[in-house]
């Protein structure tokens, strides 16, 4: 099948392999434009076009999919299929009219639930014990396709937002292979989405990440793993500002919110509601992220003292 791939993070890249490896032909890859990234601020190219450069597949990045010339382009490819994976941008009517068999998204919730930009996060800050891989065809909405394949996959206690990634991306490429195959074969049916079970996951902004520690421990467990790693959970002791990485729930210890209540070998604070939390993994600004142990040993916090 003559397929147009649009995608830019890693987690589009298995997807991408995937329908090289199936046999289609990819006649082109929209991806967003390089940006800086690092310390360094180096103009970096997204995963996908790196992927799509080894491939020699055509690469395009244009800041909008409105401009007639682009659309031009695609049509111009005769695509059969249109493929997005988290690409960042909306297509619009007249793009998803082009291929004989429309436009499919893969999206990394249970849909209707967790609809957006940011469904991994939201399903562990949460708590949600599943989530999952929808296959959708594509319509003018945000996220409210028909749906085509599902597949669930279980969430760890301890799963961090970037070990789930990972393990989605590879779970969207199988539910991407299912779906061609459903679609070429004419055996899939399409299931309309039920709006009243519907939920939204919007971007995730800075301003979630400062913890409160009046919450219980599991909440606190779960906005930890599910900023991490790619926002962190920020709290501030000694007057510094600390990114909490990694965490673990404990046994209670009595103590006020936020107040370090062990801190010989590993760090434990209280929470509200009497609980406790272990906190695995920390990261001053500027500096490496360490474990407990390592941190306490450059970092004097005594007991009694308090994160806020």
């Amino acid at each position: 099948m003559n397929i147009i791939f649009m995608g830019t993070p890693d987690f589009a890249v298995p997807c991408l392999e995937r329908l090289i490896h199936d046999g289609h032909t990819v006649s082109a890859v929209f991806t967003k434009v390089d940006r800086p990234k690092g310390r360094g601020n180096i103009v970096t190219p997204p995963p996908v076009k790196i992927k799509a450069l080894e491939h020699n597949i055509d690469v395009y990045q244009p800041a909008s999919l409105k401009d007639e010339e682009i659309i031009s382009v695609i049509a111009e490819l005769k695509p059969e299929l249109i493929v997005v994976t988290a690409y960042g941008k909306i297509l619009n009517k007249q793009i998803l009219s082009i291929p004989v068999h429309g436009c499919i998204n893969i999206h990394a919730s249970l849909l209707p639930q967790y609809r957006g930009a940011a469904p991994i996060q939201w399903a562990i800050i949460n708590g949600e014990s599943e989530t999952g891989i929808t296959s959708m065809q594509m319509n003018e909405g945000l996220d409210t396709g028909d749906m085509l394949v599902t597949e669930k996959t279980a969430i760890g206690k301890d799963e961090t937002s970037g070990e789930l990634f990972d393990r989605l991306s590879k779970i969207g490429a199988d539910v991407l292979s299912k779906t061609i195959d459903g679609i070429i074969k004419k055996t899939i049916i399409p299931i309309s989405q039920d709006d009243a079970l519907s939920s939204y996951a919007p971007m995730i902004k800075k301003t979630l990440c400062r913890i409160d520690w009046h919450e219980p421990s599991f909440k606190i467990h779960n906005l930890i793993r599910g900023l991490s790693p790619f926002l962190s959970a920020t709290s501030t002791v000694n007057g510094k500002i600390v990114k909490i990485i990694s965490s673990v729930l404990c046994d209670h210890k009595k103590g006020a919110a936020g107040e370090v209540v062990e801190n010989k070998g590993r760090l434990l604070v209280a929470c509200g509601n009497n609980t406790t939390i272990e906190l695995k993994i920390l990261q001053l600004e500027g500096k490496k992220a360490l474990p407990a142990k390592a941190f306490l040993l450059g970092n004097k916090i005594e007991i009694g003292q308090t994160f806020v």
